[in-house]
């Protein structure tokens, strides 16, 4: 019996030990969150243009900022209808969603706009919140509503795809409670879904354009914004950054001075987590890359 006893000791304290590993792998030792800029009103959408710099809206302003290691911090554009959550496409095209212009629209390298959808079944969007876009170009996006709720449409908050031509959209989630970050894996295989409404994060099977299945907890807790790392660790915003492995187990967490609304990894070795924290933008270096990026030089066909 005291053979089974200790057996079954070292056993838990060897998974202990390994779990506390993988916990210190995912930040560089030493490395702490460091503040690029500040004196925003609301922070959210960072997106890495795989050339060197960094892309963030500040909701209130309307405006999308830019960062960079030689140039700091810069003005990209002020959007009549807002800004949120972003995404650089395989051409380059940085894509926007706007929650006061109820659409989902394109801004090409040289600065022309142009709307993707404002749409389903001929009814308004409610304020586009999140995207991701998966390797065939279709774009997955959130729907909910934050402030007032003149206006709705659309019957509740859900999910939704455009399709890679830009001429469909299909309804892909309607039974979710209030769904805000969304997040796919680089090969195309799986959507992460955080319904802060519910206090949850999903993860789904894709098993076709725009159609998920096979629905599974991702997280015990809701998200505004997400990120997949390259080992399939899932992590979510609040006053931390949570860190849950691929069996929904929290593994890490990352101290911040002000609470996350969203974050990416990017940078020169694509080992930088950019934090948006309200008022806030931070960084802190990583050990691992992202893999959510279907166009990523490590993911490209």
């Amino acid at each position: 019996m005291r053979i089974q006893i200790l057996v079954v000791l070292i056993i838990l304290f060897v998974h202990a030990a390994c779990g506390f590993a993988e916990n210190e792998s995912i930040v560089v030792n030493g490395a702490e969150v460091q503040k690029l800029a500040g004196d925003f009103r609301f922070t959210e959408g960072p997106a890495w243009d795989r050339k060197g710099t960094l892309y963030f809206s500040d909701i209130p302003n309307k405006t999308i900022h830019t960062w960079s290691e030689k140039k700091g911090l810069g003005t990209f554009k002020v959007l009549e209808g807002s800004c949120n959550g972003l995404i650089f496409d395989k051409e380059g095209n940085l894509i926007v969603c706007q929650p006061t212009g109820r659409a989902v629209i394109k801004i090409t390298p040289s600065g022309e706009e142009s709307v993707i959808a404002d749409s389903y079944q001929g009814k308004k969007l409610n304020s586009p919140n999140d995207l991701w876009i998966d390797p065939e170009g279709g774009i997955y996006f959130t729907d909910p509503r934050y402030g007032s709720m003149d206006d709705l449409q659309q019957g509740g908050f859900h999910v939704y795809y455009i399709h890679p031509d830009g001429k469909k959209i299909d309804r892909v989630l309607d039974n979710l409670v209030k769904p805000n970050g969304v997040i796919g894996s680089a090969d195309g295989k799986k959507l992460y879904v955080a319904d802060p409404g519910a206090k949850k994060s999903y993860v789904y099977d894709i098993i076709g354009s725009g159609k998920v299945a096979n629905r599974k907890i991702a997280a015990d807790a809701g998200s505004d914004g997400l990120v997949l790392d390259e080992r399939g660790n899932f992590y979510v915003t609040g006053k931390t950054i949570r860190v849950f492995s691929s069996e929904a187990k929290e593994i890490a967490t990352i101290p911040l001075p002000e609470g996350a609304a969203n974050m990416t990894l990017g940078g020169p070795d694509g080992k930088t987590l950019y934090i948006t924290a309200r008022t806030g933008f931070y960084s802190i270096k990583l050990n691992v890359k992202s893999g959510s990026d279907p166009f990523a030089k490590s993911h490209s066909k």
